[in-house]
């Protein structure tokens, strides 16, 4: 993962593309690029399925739930919009807990939202608050909650109908959509999980990286960090420079503690080769936690997953309360 490299090509190429093109290939660019629309993510309310185990049976949390409010934006302002699908998708993470053998694991469909039921947002666009109970979710795959485990999650994935027969969604949407400034993902990953006391794994953190360096630290290696609770209970969320030897603005990194396992989703990272997206996430041996004990922890994740900058390098950190 060479950002020496990439930085100086880049700049170099600035140079000549500065000499040679004035603004041509800005009005190409304009004259041929189809315009398209988003889903951005205005809040994420909630979005987990917390699970408790009683006299031997699998309770789910009447806060279970996928709950987020979207904004649709197109070319006309949203006078474009004619509807939104939705769908389901269950991935079994804890294959040796919980019966899934009935599972449907292709992606089924949930329902149409017609654009009426959304309403004019504070800029005039279209917002709808879309709420999905855990219950509903796990109806939807054939399952029953005792057939759940911290792990498994469900993925819930918009397509957005425009009135001129386009759709959009996760499958024809590029990185600087589906993260940054848009946050227009078109879906979401709903896990299953433990309850966490919202007091547990929270406060200011020394965190060092205890695996090689891939060209330079991951993180502000040997800095203090302020790890604070996140969009759910089970969400942690600290800031920090990604590359700091390249990248000094700090970016935020989530961590979700999923019944004894410190799972890193899928998140972007601000300092990569082209679009950052997708950058970390999880890896096939995650770390352990222990829940009544926040005096030291271990992150561990897949750096670069979509090989950006090099080869996926497996990265952890020690977290040391102080």
């Amino acid at each position: 993962m060479n950002f020496r490299k990439l930085l100086f090509t880049a700049f170099a190429g600035c140079i000549l593309f500065s000499c040679d093109s004035d603004d041509k290939v800005t009005n190409v660019v304009q004259d041929n690029v189809e315009t398209g629309a988003v889903l951005r993510t205005v809040e994420i309310v909630e979005n987990s399925i917390p699970i408790a185990i009683e006299n031997g049976q699998t309770i789910i949390s009447g806060e279970a739930r996928l709950s987020i409010i979207i904004e649709e934006q197109d070319e006309n302002e949203g006078a474009l919009l004619e509807s939104v699908d939705v769908y389901t998708t269950f991935s079994d993470g804890s294959p040796d807990t919980g019966d899934t053998s009935m599972a449907v694991t292709e992606e089924v469909f949930l329902g149409n939202i017609p654009a009426s039921l959304f309403t004019a947002g504070p800029f005039g666009l279209p917002r709808l608050e879309f709420t999905l109970d855990g219950s509903e979710l796990v109806s939807a795959v054939n399952l029953t909650p005792d057939a759940l485990f911290g792990g498994d999650t469900f993925t819930t994935r918009f397509a957005l109908n425009l009135t001129d027969g386009r759709t959009f969604s996760s499958d024809n949407a590029g990185g600087i959509i589906t993260a940054g400034f848009f946050n227009s993902p078109f879906q979401y990953i709903t896990p299953v999980v433990c309850n966490l006391d919202t007091n547990s794994f929270v406060g200011n953190y020394l965190i060092e990286e205890i695996t090689p360096y891939v060209d330079g630290p991951t993180f502000a290696d040997g800095s203090v960090v302020e790890v604070s609770v996140g969009d759910t209970d089970t969400e942690r969320v600290f800031f920090t420079p990604n590359y700091p030897d390249y990248c000094t603005t700090p970016n935020d990194f989530k961590l979700l503690f999923v019944c004894g396992e410190i799972i890193i989703p899928i998140q972007e990272s601000n300092c990569a080769c082209s679009s950052g997206a997708d950058f970390f996430g999880p890896t096939d041996a995650p770390a352990n936690y222990d829940a009544n004990d926040d005096t030291v922890f271990f992150v561990t994740f897949l750096n670069d997953v979509q090989n950006d900058c090099g080869p996926p390098a497996i990265t952890t950190y020690q977290f040391t309360k102080q």
